[in-house]
């Protein structure tokens, strides 16, 4: 553990606060969570590359790994629940607050798109269950088996033991978020999961609930969060952020004082968990920071050839 962190849990209030040198962005640039950004990165990016909306671009950047079998924590291939049924969640929010979600949603590869479609659509933010998949039915998404091979017999493998005790950056790297800025200088952004693998049935985390595990507001920036949902849902994690860089601080100094305050809630449970969060200032300045080593994230702008950076940490 770092001199800072002891102090911190030793109840230090003295939090020295350097600045993070600013990381910006000339133009459109997006981002996105963890090394399944890096082609989810290039989707979005052939839409701002064109002058695209942000909204379209993030929209068409997380419908890569979620219809991706390869991926085991976002949509088709994601790893059940612990009576064996994938339940996928997800939320969008663009320029102008407008924000829609679906939670707890069966049988439908792209539940982003559900979630755009709630937004514009309907009066209402969220859609749950079977209200959600019916409304999915009715807008002409098909009805599809998301368990592939592969991820049920990791489930039947599991239920040997049936022991639930999450892993860093394993298990709980179990979303996809991602945020951009276009070229007309708006903001936009995405966020899907299968959630946590072999939850409870009916679990739901912070990926579908606008101001937790997604936030834009288009005067200030954007914000997105990973790892365990509950923890950012009892922070409003992704609209601290935010608020956070309203009030002055860059992107990864905002990300590290949520993360701060997760550890000063919970200084004994944050030690075995992950969370981490990535945001983008209306400049195009971004950062990001975690709790334990190990969270990634994947940048491509005009500038950054689409790579991944390691975000810090909290802990050493």
């Amino acid at each position: 553990m770092s001199s800072f962190a002891a102090a911190f849990l030793a109840g230090g209030r003295s939090w020295a606060r350097a600045t993070s040198p600013l990381v910006t962005a000339d133009g459109p640039i997006v981002l996105s969570t963890w090394d399944h950004g890096i082609p989810a990165n290039v989707a979005a990016w052939d839409v701002l590359s064109r002058g695209g909306r942000a909204l379209d671009a993030v929209e068409a950047g997380v419908r890569v790994p979620e219809a991706d079998p390869k991926v085991q924590s976002v949509g088709y291939g994601g790893l059940p629940d612990r009576d064996g049924r994938v339940t996928l969640d997800a939320c969008i929010m663009d320029e102008r607050a407008g924000c829609g979600s679906v939670a707890f949603l069966e049988h439908i590869m792209h539940p982003i798109s559900v979630a755009r479609l709630v937004m514009e659509k309907t009066p209402h933010v969220m859609l749950v269950g079977e209200g959600a998949l019916k409304f999915a039915l009715d807008h002409g998404f098909k009805k599809e088996e998301l368990l592939t091979p592969e991820s049920k017999k990791a489930w039947e493998e599991w239920l040997k033991t049936s022991e639930y005790k999450p892993v860093v950056n394993w298990e709980n790297h179990d979303t996809i978020g991602m945020i951009a800025l276009d070229a007309k200088g708006d903001l936009s952004g995405a966020c899907t999961t299968s959630g946590m693998a072999y939850k409870l049935h009916g679990r739901v985390g912070d990926s579908p609930i606008i101001g937790a595990g997604l936030f834009v507001d288009n005067e200030v920036g954007a914000a997105t969060s990973t790892g365990v949902g509950e923890e950012v849902i009892r922070i409003c994690g992704s609209h601290l952020v935010v608020e956070l860089m309203r009030q002055g601080n860059a992107p990864e100094d905002a990300c590290r004082i949520a993360v701060e305050r997760i550890v000063k809630n919970q200084p004994e449970k944050s030690k075995n968990i992950q969370v981490g969060f990535l945001a983008l200032n209306k400049h195009g300045e971004y950062g990001a920071y975690c709790l334990q080593p190990g969270f990634n994230y994947a940048v491509k702008s005009g500038r950054v050839e689409n790579k991944l950076f390691d975000g810090k940490s909290f802990y050493k």
